[in-house]
């Protein structure tokens, strides 16, 4: 506990290892002056969100392209930032969590970009954020090394990928660091102890601090990410516009604003991606009551072929290339089998997904795992040739409409008994893992993250709400849903055996799939009961 002239910061977590490199007095002041700053301004955000998603669900007033910024639309002079070093060439970025071994892995891999994530795929115990801040501090100063079971041990090779950080979103806290009693914005707690402790450094490296931003819901909540940009630049005596950011562009609201994000960011941005799954969550959570226009088929048949979705990231290019800000697709979530025609069907779907991607235009794509890099890259590099990016493709052929992005129907399909049990089972397997510590799992060949729970329970609820029927006729009622859930957590229950958090898991399932309201599963008493333990 540290006592200032204004305010007394606490750190609850324990310090141990190598915590207090991370956790310095001058880090901590550092963290203080931003949250200080922005506290009162991210809970009227904050605020803001519960009331826009009231009048979303009430139809009160119906989503749209904003009239107020319309000259920012319309006006084709302006451009972000050029693009940064490290950042020229993005075809192939692979995602993961920060753990020791993802880190050394993730920048050997052959990608060009690593997302390092503090947010999805990372469950946020205390030990899991700050050891993920030691292994980049360790990794940008090229002192880190990982050595397997078998005692072989891995070093970074000459060629790292570009490190780009991903913190938590806006609506996150960390309890386990304190101002005057109240936990810090974990947006805040992410985004400074990297940036206090790796800027410098990184500069002389010949790149700079890189950040995803998730989970924006409108251009004022990025108008306060490029607030806290210049507060800390200015703090650290860094040069304005050093950092670049990237944000995903995975909520529906956002998609309606994507224009405007840029140019709130212009001196910062350095793109947007197109988050699938929390993107289909956000479009579920703000339209569930709606009716039977807005329910979608199986998650596995919601493709990024179907309409709504091309609409959404034929827009995504269309506006980044117009702004001259790199577009990043989606995730290729395959993790390869020892079945060799497991991965021989995977691979073709990848393939054809990377392909659309390109074809497109988009400048790069996601992939989960290293064994996907050369795949990814070999379609890319089949379409850029050697140009590093496709910034010149201006999508001017694309025009889509609000109705186009609202055209949820579109998608087809049907809601079957296997995908109903297939989202139970993902959804307790992966929150069973999640509470365990882990938060990129490997589930039935995929790699999951939090994204995955929040879809998979938010799917089940909206079938039961509006009484859908299954291939068969049969309606999933709250009642059926629950004979579902008994099979499946007694399967995965038989497989997995003891000394897991499966209890929990059912619990945290129940509470936010089959009760009467939406909500996340971050709000519910188990995972309360997990942060007040987790350590």
């Amino acid at each position: 506990m540290v006592d200032r002239l204004n305010y007394r910061i606490e750190v609850t977590g324990p310090v141990e290892g190598r915590f207090a490199e991370i956790l310095t007095p001058a880090a901590l002041d550092f963290l203080a002056k931003l949250d200080n700053t922005f506290a009162g301004r991210r809970r009227e955000l904050l605020d803001a969100r519960r009331v826009r998603r009231e009048e979303l669900q009430s139809g009160e007033k119906p989503l749209g392209f904003l009239p107020e910024t319309r000259r920012i639309r319309d006006d084709e002079s302006w451009h972000v930032a050029p693009t940064a070093p490290g950042l020229e060439d993005r075809r192939v970025e692979i995602t993961g969590p920060t753990d020791r071994k993802m880190t050394v892995n993730a920048l050997n891999s052959g990608a060009k970009v690593w997302l390092a994530d503090f947010e999805d795929a990372t469950s946020p115990t205390w030990h899991n954020v700050i050891d993920g801040q030691i292994n980049l501090y360790d990794a940008i100063r090229r002192n880190i090394d990982f050595t397997t079971e078998a005692g072989k041990r891995y070093t970074i090779g000459d060629d790292p990928a570009t490190i780009v950080a991903r913190p938590r979103g806006w609506h996150l806290v960390e309890k386990h660091i304190r101002i005057d009693g109240r936990p810090v914005s974990a947006s805040l707690v992410d985004f400074g102890l990297f940036f206090f402790h790796n800027a410098r450094q990184l500069l002389a490296r010949g790149v700079g601090p890189y950040f995803y931003l998730p989970k924006l819901e409108n251009h004022l909540e990025a108008r306060l990410w490029n607030d806290v940009f210049l507060l800390a630049q200015r703090e650290l005596g860094i040069p304005r516009g050093t950092i670049r950011a990237t944000v995903l562009i995975e909520t529906i609201t956002a998609a309606f604003e994507m224009d405007e994000i840029l140019y709130e960011l212009r001196e910062h941005a350095a793109g947007l991606n197109a988050g699938r799954w929390d993107y289909i969550f956000s479009m579920i959570k703000n339209f569930a009551a709606h009716g039977a226009d807005f329910v979608l088929p199986d998650r596995a048949q919601v493709t990024m072929t179907v309409p709504f979705m091309r609409a959404y990231t034929e827009l995504l290019v269309r506006t980044c290339h117009q702004r001259r800000a790199h577009a990043i697709g989606g995730m290729a979530a395959f993790i390869p089998s020892k079945d060799p025609e497991i991965n021989a069907t995977a691979i073709e779907k990848v393939c054809a997904d990377k392909e659309r991607e390109a074809g497109d235009g988009f400048d790069g794509s996601w992939v989960a795992h290293p064994g996907l890099v050369p795949v990814c890259r070999e379609v890319f590099d089949g379409v850029l040739g050697g140009w590093p990016n496709q910034l010149g493709k201006l999508r001017d052929d694309v025009h889509v409409t609000a109705e186009d992005l609202l055209d949820v129907a579109s998608a087809g399909g049907e809601v079957t008994e296997a995908g109903v049990r297939a989202n139970i089972n993902v959804a307790l397997r992966y929150v069973d893992a999640w509470l365990r510590g882990t938060g990129a799992a490997a589930i039935h060949n995929l790699m999951e993250d939090a994204a995955t729970a929040e879809i998979a329970r938010c799917q089940i609820w909206q079938w039961i709400r509006n009484g859908t029927k299954l291939e068969d006729g049969t309606a999933l009622t709250r009642e059926l849903a629950v004979e579902f859930l008994d099979d499946e957590f007694a399967s995965v229950r038989a497989e997995l055996g003891t000394g897991n958090r499966l209890d929990d898991a059912y619990e945290i399932f129940t509470e936010t799939a089959l009760g009467e309201k939406l909500p996340s599963f971050l709000t519910t008493g188990a995972y309360a009961r997990y942060l007040t333990d987790a350590r």
